[in-house]
């Protein structure tokens, strides 16, 4: 029987790291990986310029993760993100950091992250193979080797770093979860984080590709509840809203749908302060159209389906409109409201929540409690956070435990 020693499966951002962190101690260590190249995913991260990690401490760094942060909490400390972004530039790859701490490579290319690791990798004795795994070889409660292509191959140790369910193009196909499961762990199921939202009725639509920045969005239960509320940059879409603070909206609103979303467009003024700016701006245009006197308040694709919704006439003179009708686009203005059916299916989410129970992972070392010389490291843990560099430096870290301890 073909046998070798340490086996990473998944070339990722966590399997990368882990192969690394455990060649780099003198270990012999195979990764394994079914995509023709390594790094598929995080190629694609960041919009393809790789939102690497994000620059804080871990006390600020655990309270944007979603999923179990306590359960990070040694892996953040044995690679903090100070240390990951030491790790690139002493390897020669120059980093910069970017509004709300978020770090990218200088070159804004996500590749240069992955052909950084991928040197690294080799030129500490890393061998890569590309197989695909089709599953653990499970002997007395401990895993001794894999199934690869039909065959049994031996092996001392896996770290399984398999990724989640986001981007199957990418590879990330839950394999890691099936094969948990037959180790004995328990799999909270997957579900879409940081993902895009579906939205009732034709408004988006007619907004589609419509970026709107510096609004406030407030998402609600059917009776009012708040959920979430936050200020930032938003995407109209075909099909629902998009963006930023859409994304991390989504990371806190699972399994809360449908909910209603209250979009403020002018924030940064009082309902008071907004008044007098409408019955300026009504002064001047007094003699034009409804719909063509908002050229100031509003972005010109915005103006025509925001009217439709007010009920005004677009075309009654803007001297004509009645008190009650400025209260009422008074309220648009500032609690625009579009009900949010679903999220975007899982396979367009920039991360999958869910994942290996993290109860059964020793968090200390990333290694099985329930099947010896198994660990996991990265998105195939319930483990998740926001938009902003969180995820990567999560699979970075508890890579690097695996690698350590494996």
């Amino acid at each position: 029987m073909i046998r070798i020693n340490k086996a990473v499966v998944g070339a990722g951002a966590a399997g990368l790291m882990a192969a690394l962190t455990a060649a780099r101690a003198g270990k012999q260590v195979t990764l394994i990986e079914k995509n023709r190249a390594p790094g598929r995913k995080l190629n694609i991260t960041g919009k393809g310029r790789c939102n690497v990690t994000n620059d804080c401490d871990v006390t600020a760094f655990l309270e944007n993760v979603v999923s179990n942060p306590k359960f990070l909490y040694a892996a953040l400390h044995a690679l903090p993100p100070q240390a990951m972004i030491a790790l690139l530039e002493q390897g020669g790859l120059k980093t910069k950091t970017e509004r709300g701490r978020r770090v990218f490579p200088e070159s804004d290319r996500a590749s240069d992250v992955t052909d950084f690791l991928v040197t690294a990798c080799r030129r500490a004795g890393v061998e890569f193979v590309r197989a695909a795994v089709q599953g653990l070889v499970l002997e007395n409660g401990a895993v001794t080797g894999l199934r690869i292509n039909g065959e049994t191959v031996g092996c001392d140790s896996v770290i399984v770093a398999t990724g989640g369910l986001s981007y199957p193009q990418t590879g990330s196909t839950g394999d890691g979860y099936a094969w948990a499961r037959a180790a004995g762990h328990t799999v909270v199921p997957p579900q879409p984080s940081l993902v895009p939202l579906n939205a009732a009725g034709d408004f988006c639509r007619a907004c589609m590709g419509l970026s709107l920045k510096n609004v406030r969005l407030s998402f609600r239960t059917a009776d009012g509840r708040e959920l979430y509320d936050e200020t930032g940059e938003m995407l109209f879409t075909h099909f629902g809203v998009s963006g930023p603070v859409v994304l991390s909206a989504s990371a806190y609103l699972r399994g809360r749908y449908p909910c209603e979303l209250y979009i403020d467009l002018k924030p940064a003024l009082s309902a008071e302060a907004l008044d007098r700016r409408l019955l300026r701006d009504f002064s001047e245009n007094a003699n034009r159209d409804f719909i063509n006197a908002l050229d100031a308040l509003l972005p010109q694709k915005l103006i025509a389906p925001f009217v439709s919704l007010t009920g005004i006439d677009p075309r009654k003179k803007v001297h004509e409109i009645t008190r009650e009708e400025r209260r009422a686009l008074l309220q648009k203005l500032k609690a625009l409201h579009l009900t949010i059916t679903s999220p975007r299916p899982i396979a367009e989410a920039i991360v999958t929540a869910g994942g290996v129970d993290v109860r059964e992972v020793d968090p200390k070392t990333m290694r099985s409690k329930k099947v010896q010389n198994l660990l996991f490291a990265g998105e195939v843990l319930d483990v998740d956070a926001y938009t902003g560099g969180y995820n990567l430096q999560i699979a970075f870290s508890t890579g690097y435990l695996a690698g350590q301890n494996c």
